[in-house]
């Protein structure tokens, strides 16, 4: 492997980090998103996964992400009968987004495009080295 095909599976990499923190704010962003009719069920937490991609021009495999799913966890319920989307019951769903959860999250996301940047660095490095090597 080139050490450009590294840098372009680096550089694919902290796009999905990328992709993965939006996802993670539009979470934190909607956190307390109730429903705006009675029982209605309110925000659902977004989840990112990766997948491996062929890149055809370089044969070498690229990380993407894949579209956002929803979060099938359950939503906790909170008794408050003058709440306007509460139900029935008088019980208003709550989204089933955790904060620290997301915090933590993104702290990962975080850690692994920052990885992805010190491989893209090192390389470069590599590149420019190699160059002054071939000028002397």
């Amino acid at each position: 492997m080139e050490l450009k095909d590294a840098m372009k599976i680096s550089a694919s990499g902290m796009k999905a980090q990328s992709d993965r923190l939006k996802v993670i704010a539009e979470n934190l962003a909607n956190s307390d998103s109730l429903g705006k009719t009675p029982g209605a069920d309110p925000y659902r937490r977004k989840v990112v996964s990766f997948k491996n991609e062929l890149d055809r021009a370089t044969g070498v495999n690229m990380v993407k992400t894949k579209p956002p799913t929803r979060d099938r966890s359950d939503f906790e319920l909170k008794y408050d009968p003058g709440h306007p989307s509460a139900n029935a019951d008088g019980y208003v769903k709550l989204p089933n987004v955790r904060p620290v959860i997301e915090m933590a999250d993104m702290r990962e996301a975080q850690r692994s495009y920052e990885a992805n940047l010190n491989v893209i660095e090192g390389a470069k490095a590599m590149v420019n080295r190699t160059v002054d090597l071939l000028r002397n």
